[in-house]
């Protein structure tokens, strides 16, 4: 069985995004590069040759990762409009309705929680691949994330960061845009 991944419609489209420039930006670049690199002569002293190579390999790959999410990605929406109102064609994506997602945390959700020592944090709720703890955007893998899921306002979720370390937070606001 193929193993899917759950995303938000924004990470659906950053998705589709980041490997439309990666084929049709970057990879023409690449190959300009490598082009001049072969250009100025002999190909087995050449470090810019080299490193075009290896760019290219990194490009490549990163282009065969973004289309395996792509393949295996099941976009999370909480109405079909949301399908029509995407900046990007979800017309052959795989998708799954959760109309009761505004009833508890889900993929998609700003959670405002407050930990044991009365600290307020702000975090979004999304699919691994958008996770970015520096914008305050949490995989719904992560310890923390698996908590929050399907929890309401007012409920309190525990979390060990490590073996000797326990902490307690309260779901004090759940918002969706």
């Amino acid at each position: 069985m193929t193993k899917t991944h759950e995303i938000t419609v924004k990470g659906y489209e950053k998705l589709v995004n980041d490997l439309d420039h990666l084929k049709k930006v970057r990879r023409p670049e690449i190959s300009d590069y490598m082009g001049k690199a072969i250009a100025d002569g002999d190909l087995r002293e050449s470090a810019a040759y080299d490193e075009a190579r290896m760019l290219q390999s990194e490009n490549e790959a990163k282009i065969a990762e973004l289309e395996e999410l792509v393949s295996k990605a099941v976009v999370i929406i909480e109405d079909l409009s949301e399908l029509k109102s995407a900046s990007v064609d979800l017309s052959k994506v795989k998708y799954r309705v959760e109309a009761s997602r505004r009833s508890g945390v889900a993929l998609g959700a700003k959670v405002e929680i407050q930990d044991d020592k009365g600290k307020l944090h702000t975090f979004e709720i999304v699919g691994a691949y958008e996770a970015d703890v520096f914008k305050k955007k949490i995989s719904d893998q992560s310890p923390l994330g698996q908590e929050l899921l399907g929890k309401g306002v007012g409920d309190v979720v525990v979390v060990r960061p490590n073996e000797k370390t326990t902490v307690k937070y309260t779901i004090k606001a759940i918002h969706f845009d």
